[in-house]
This record gives C-alpha cells, structure tokens and sequence, in this order.
C-alpha cells in the first residue's frame, strides 16, 4: 500500500442514525483499496462522494477516486448494531457485501447486517 493511500482511512461515516453511504474505489500510483463512507449531513449520494474527493485532494492530487454504489446505513451505537441496505439512484446498489467487510475493520465488535431490500 502506498504512503499516500494509507492516510486515507477506510471507513468514515456517522456515529449514530440512519443514512446514506457510499463504497468509493480509490487509487494511487497503481495501488488501490475500496472505503466506506455516510453522513446524514449529505442530502444525496453525490454529496458524499463530492466531499470525499475534495478530502482526498487535501491528502494528494494523485488520488483518483470511482464511486461503486450506494445505499443506507442504520446505525445504532447503543446497541452496536450496523445494519447496510438499499441503494443509490445515481450510483447504483453498492456491493453490500464487500461494504460489510470493510465497516467489520474499524467496528469489529458490532453486529453488521445487510439486506437488498428497502432504500
């Protein structure tokens, strides 16, 4: 993994409530890795990603980021529990699955679900 890619963290999203997320493929000079992100502050996917790349732009214009899908996330701090779902209008349905596996690296101590269902 490259200096660069690696100050870039893997998953970034609200610590509490319901709402949108998106799965961004980002790249540095060859390496690459896939990362999380939601807020509810952001009204449409779009939002997020924009932000996103404006973070990244910060960290190193070298930086290419493609947006993968998108949906919802439940979270629930209290009772540890991330529940993934849904998708995006504009990006399509996220790859639940492998969003899953990268929130288990930052929140290893909840139950993470997901769902294809509801959006």
């Amino acid at each position: 993994m490259s200096e660069t890619l690696n100050k870039v963290v893997d998953v970034d999203i609200d610590p509490n409530g319901v709402f949108k997320y998106i799965l961004i493929h980002v790249k540095d000079n060859g390496m690459e890795k896939k990362i999380v992100r939601g807020y509810q502050r952001c009204d449409y996917h779009a939002d997020i990603f924009d932000e996103t790349e404006a973070v990244l732009k910060k960290i190193s214009s070298s930086l290419k980021a493609k947006c993968l899908g998108g949906g919802r996330i439940k979270h629930d701090a209290a009772d540890k529990k991330l529940h993934v779902y849904g998708y995006s209008q504009g990006y399509g349905k996220a790859d639940h699955d492998i969003s899953v596996s990268i929130l288990k690296t930052k929140y290893s101590d909840y139950d993470i679900t997901w769902s294809d269902e509801g959006y």
